[in-house]
């Protein structure tokens, strides 16, 4: 299994572990390298294994789902966070994505779709289950966007739609033959222009904005 992807499972009940590792590990190509029981116990072990995905639960003893992203984000940028939860709250939708993690998804989804979006994490991809996807849409455009609102150029644009495809800032870069760091400088305006705070944010301003396209305000469901 040496070219799995290494996975770590932090949830505090254990017989929900068991049964994501069982359906991760009959994939083929995932091997949970670890387990936690609460937040602690995960930054420890991901410092330790760093794994390339972990998967979080939000609700556990010691350090939240949400604390243990930001610390993910700040210490072991090699590791791709996949919130795994039953909780779909706007409060924790927005503080999760704010956090940085990588995806989110409802313990109620299927197995086959926990299992791509690991694989979508593991390839730089953002995930959000449809139904995540659906209320964010409909709290942006409930909000709108703050006005007034300026304009992007065509090549922010084109970043911010590969964006919304779940491409990374190296295949935004090949894609459009600019370099990673002029791919950040664009991400950056584009922030800014629309008062996002993390890709997801942008391109559901964007979309409520009728910029983009609306299929592209679920990323990563497919």
């Amino acid at each position: 299994m040496s070219n799995s992807i290494r996975v770590l499972l932090a949830d505090d009940h254990a017989v929900v572990r068991a049964g994501i590792r069982q359906f991760m590990e009959r994939a083929g190509d995932i091997q949970v390298v670890a387990e936690a029981e609460d937040g602690e116990v995960a930054k420890a072990l991901i410092e330790r294994h760093h794994p390339d995905v972990a998967v979080l639960d939000i609700q556990m003893p010691k350090a939240s789902g949400i604390e243990v992203t930001r610390w993910v984000r700040a210490n072991i940028l090699t590791t791709g966070v996949l919130i795994l939860t039953a909780y779909d709250d706007d409060p924790y939708i927005m503080a999760v994505l704010q956090a940085g993690a990588n995806g989110y998804v409802l313990k109620t989804a299927a197995p086959a779709e926990i299992i791509q979006a690991v694989h979508d994490v593991y390839a730089g991809k953002s995930v959000l289950d449809a139904t995540i996807a659906r209320k964010l849409m409909a709290q942006v455009a409930g909000q709108g966007a703050p006005a007034p609102v300026e304009p992007l150029t065509d090549r922010e644009m084109e970043v911010l739609k590969l964006a919304g495809k779940g491409y990374t800032n190296k295949a935004i870069g090949v894609n459009l033959g600019i370099s990673d760091r002029t791919v950040q400088g664009h991400l950056a305006r584009v922030f800014d222009k629309l008062q996002a705070t993390s890709r997801t944010e942008a391109v559901m301003r964007a979309v409520s904005l009728g910029w983009l396209p609306p299929e592209l305000g679920e990323l990563g469901d497919s």
